[in-house]
Protein backbone atom coordinates (compact mmCIF):
# COMPACT_ATOMS: atom_id res chain seq x y z
CA UNK A 1 0.00 0.00 0.00
CA UNK A 2 2.99 2.83 -0.10
CA UNK A 3 1.91 3.75 -3.34
CA UNK A 4 -1.59 4.65 -2.23
CA UNK A 5 -2.45 8.41 -3.24
CA UNK A 6 -6.11 8.45 -2.60
CA UNK A 7 -7.01 6.74 -5.75
CA UNK A 8 -9.73 3.99 -5.36
CA UNK A 9 -10.08 2.32 -9.25
CA UNK A 10 -9.17 5.10 -11.01
CA UNK A 11 -11.20 7.47 -9.10
CA UNK A 12 -9.32 10.06 -7.18
CA UNK A 13 -11.03 10.81 -4.18
CA UNK A 14 -10.10 14.55 -3.34
CA UNK A 15 -12.22 15.18 -7.22
CA UNK A 16 -15.14 13.04 -6.37
CA UNK A 17 -15.58 15.20 -3.32
CA UNK A 18 -14.85 18.76 -4.80
CA UNK A 19 -17.24 17.31 -7.56
CA UNK A 20 -20.08 16.69 -4.46
CA UNK A 21 -19.30 19.89 -3.05
CA UNK A 22 -19.68 21.85 -6.27
CA UNK A 23 -23.22 19.56 -6.55
CA UNK A 24 -24.15 20.91 -3.28
CA UNK A 25 -23.84 24.49 -3.97
CA UNK A 26 -25.42 24.17 -7.02
CA UNK A 27 -28.35 22.45 -5.00
CA UNK A 28 -28.35 25.37 -2.52
CA UNK A 29 -28.19 27.83 -5.38
CA UNK A 30 -31.54 26.23 -6.86
CA UNK A 31 -33.36 26.50 -3.61
CA UNK A 32 -32.92 30.14 -2.91
CA UNK A 33 -33.48 30.88 -6.19
CA UNK A 34 -37.14 28.87 -6.06
CA UNK A 35 -37.37 30.26 -2.61
CA UNK A 36 -37.51 34.14 -3.99
CA UNK A 37 -39.29 33.31 -7.00
CA UNK A 38 -43.24 34.01 -7.00
CA UNK A 39 -46.22 31.60 -8.19
CA UNK A 40 -48.98 33.07 -9.03
CA UNK A 41 -52.23 30.59 -9.68
CA UNK A 42 -56.41 31.45 -10.15
CA UNK A 43 -59.47 29.85 -10.21
CA UNK A 44 -62.95 30.76 -11.74
CA UNK A 45 -61.95 32.04 -14.58
CA UNK A 46 -59.59 34.56 -12.92
CA UNK A 47 -61.97 35.78 -10.08
CA UNK A 48 -59.48 34.13 -7.19
CA UNK A 49 -56.05 34.71 -7.14
CA UNK A 50 -53.76 33.84 -5.15
CA UNK A 51 -49.74 34.83 -5.10
CA UNK A 52 -46.99 32.00 -3.26
CA UNK A 53 -43.24 31.66 -2.67
CA UNK A 54 -41.35 28.81 -3.62
CA UNK A 55 -41.03 28.03 -0.46
CA UNK A 56 -44.75 27.54 -0.29
CA UNK A 57 -45.76 30.70 1.89
CA UNK A 58 -49.02 32.32 0.76
CA UNK A 59 -48.31 36.43 -0.16
CA UNK A 60 -51.60 37.48 -1.11
CA UNK A 61 -55.17 36.58 -1.99
CA UNK A 62 -57.19 38.63 -4.33
CA UNK A 63 -60.76 38.15 -5.06
CA UNK A 64 -62.98 40.22 -7.31
CA UNK A 65 -66.20 41.81 -5.36
CA UNK A 66 -68.12 39.44 -7.70
CA UNK A 67 -67.44 36.71 -6.56
CA UNK A 68 -68.05 37.19 -3.03
CA UNK A 69 -71.56 35.80 -2.29
CA UNK A 70 -72.94 35.63 1.27
CA UNK A 71 -75.43 33.15 -0.04
CA UNK A 72 -72.48 30.80 -1.68
CA UNK A 73 -69.70 30.94 0.71
CA UNK A 74 -68.69 27.05 0.01
CA UNK A 75 -67.70 28.30 -3.59
CA UNK A 76 -65.44 30.87 -2.61
CA UNK A 77 -64.03 28.53 -0.28
CA UNK A 78 -63.29 25.73 -2.85
CA UNK A 79 -62.03 28.27 -5.80
CA UNK A 80 -59.48 29.42 -2.71
CA UNK A 81 -58.56 26.33 -1.93
CA UNK A 82 -58.39 25.29 -5.58
CA UNK A 83 -55.96 28.23 -6.48
CA UNK A 84 -53.57 27.53 -3.76
CA UNK A 85 -53.53 24.23 -4.60
CA UNK A 86 -53.01 24.83 -8.21
CA UNK A 87 -49.68 26.94 -6.92
CA UNK A 88 -48.27 24.44 -4.87
CA UNK A 89 -48.67 22.03 -7.63
CA UNK A 90 -46.63 24.59 -9.78
CA UNK A 91 -44.32 24.55 -6.99
CA UNK A 92 -43.60 21.10 -6.43
CA UNK A 93 -43.21 20.36 -10.38
CA UNK A 94 -40.50 22.78 -10.13
CA UNK A 95 -38.68 21.54 -7.51
CA UNK A 96 -39.11 18.29 -9.40
CA UNK A 97 -37.95 19.42 -12.60
CA UNK A 98 -34.69 21.29 -11.00
CA UNK A 99 -33.92 17.82 -9.42
CA UNK A 100 -34.91 14.61 -10.51
CA UNK A 101 -34.82 11.97 -9.06
CA UNK A 102 -33.44 13.63 -5.32
CA UNK A 103 -37.38 14.26 -4.53
CA UNK A 104 -37.83 16.34 -0.69
CA UNK A 105 -33.89 18.02 -1.26
CA UNK A 106 -35.55 21.03 -1.50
Amino acid sequence: MSGFKGNFGGFNMQQLMKQAQKMQEQMENAKKELQESEFEAQSGGGMVKVVMTGDKKLKSINLKPEIVDPEDIEMLQDLIIAAINDAVAQIEKVENDKNPGLPGLM
